[in-house]
């Protein structure tokens, strides 16, 4: 990992100059604000950052990356995230589980190894002790199956109605052993966008789960632990511009939040897109479209031109990657814009989430 010189904190500085100028309207918090899309965004860019923003928080990647010691010491990546699913147990996962993957994904879309995570449970009063018993299997299993281990956590209590059963905080620490600037500033024009497999399967996975959908289909949450798919992606091609998890918001808000920061357009191919048709489905009947749908077991990464046929035969290598895809292009216009080229010729203009269409989802 190349050190983060004066140069970078000078572009940091850049980029936060050209970004279009936000203003927070609301004056209470919504459910909306907590949704990953255009209320999240408007929030953390006019009170978060306002208050706590310095170079390593600017880029507001799923992680940051530092060195410990400048220039000589170990690179590192630094991660935390909050879960509140409901329900706390669906198809294909629980909280637990979600919570470890999550926090390794994260420390993964910098290209880092994880290595150690903190846990903290915020408990309601009342709730069964079996169940907890269970997430915390669960989340062992999870910790062995990603070759980490939980060295800290915090428990707290809350009155009964307080915390909807039990909310999960995670952080974690990886090592990153690269020197790619993974990132917003590394993507040029002429890059290709990848996804590592299909859309919307955790998002519709938790809809169905909570009985709001009569729908009789077989679809898991791809809760998954990415961080050996990235390491596979890593060997193939150093021409990897940047990583993300496609978590709140889907795959549309990330491609959003990247040409913003990056000051580029992205054009995605709706043919191209991995969606089964059990989301699809789904999705038609809630009017929602499945850009917007949540996922934590896939990436969405920026690859050089070049290097994008042996990008995706490396991730299609790995069983998470196996439904990889090209699915888009950098351009340079429209700047800070993403435009959808839709299956019957068309164009359309596609935003960041607005309003919370699925809430409590990861």
């Amino acid at each position: 990992m190349a050190a983060r010189t004066e140069q970078d904190v000078l572009d940091a500085i850049e980029r936060r100059r050209r970004r279009p100028h936000v203003k927070l309207m609301d004056e209470h918090v919504t459910l909306a604000h907590g949704a990953g899309g255009k209320s999240t965004h408007v929030l953390v860019e006019t009170l978060f950052m306002k208050e706590l923003g310095n170079p390593l928080l600017e880029p507001m990647g799923d992680s940051a990356s530092f060195r410990l010691y400048d220039e000589v010491g170990p690179g590192v990546a630094l991660s935390t995230d909050s879960y509140v699913v409901k329900p706390l147990f669906f198809p294909g996962g629980d909280i637990g589980e979600l919570a470890v993957n999550g926090t390794v994904n994260d420390l993964a879309m910098a290209g880092g190894r994880p290595l150690y995570l903190s846990a903290g449970f915020i408990i309601e009063e009342g709730f069964p002790t079996a169940d907890l018993q269970r997430v915390a299997a669960s989340m062992g299993r999870a910790a062995r199956d990603a070759g980490v281990a939980v060295v800290a956590g915090d428990t707290k209590v809350v009155e009964r109605g307080k915390a909807d059963g039990l909310y999960v905080c995670t952080s974690g620490v990886a090592t990153v052993d690269h020197d790619l600037k993974l990132g917003p500033a590394a993507i040029r024009t002429g890059d290709r966008v990848i996804v590592s497999g299909t859309l919307g399967d955790h998002g519709m996975a938790i809809m169905i789960a909570r009985g709001e959908l009569e729908l009789e289909v077989d679809l898991e949450s791809d809760s998954a632990p990415l961080h050996e798919l990235v390491a596979t992606l890593l060997e193939a091609t150093d021409e990897v511009r940047c990583l993300r998890d496609p978590t709140r918001g889907g795959l549309a808000t990330v491609m959003c939040e990247l040409a913003m920061a990056a000051g580029v357009g992205i054009t995605l191919d709706e043919a191209a897109l991995p969606v089964r048709p059990e989301v699809n489905g789904a999705c038609e009947i809630l009017g929602i479209d499945p850009l917007y749908v949540a996922n934590e077991g896939k990436l969405v990464a920026i690859v050089a031109a070049e290097a994008a046929e042996r990008a995706v035969a490396a991730l299609r290598s790995h069983p998470l990657g196996a439904d990889a895809a090209v699915v888009g292009e950098v351009r340079a216009e429209p700047p800070g814009m993403v435009v959808l080229d839709t299956a019957f010729g068309g164009s359309r203009v596609v935003d960041m989430l607005a309003g919370d269409p699925l809430p409590r989802i990861c």
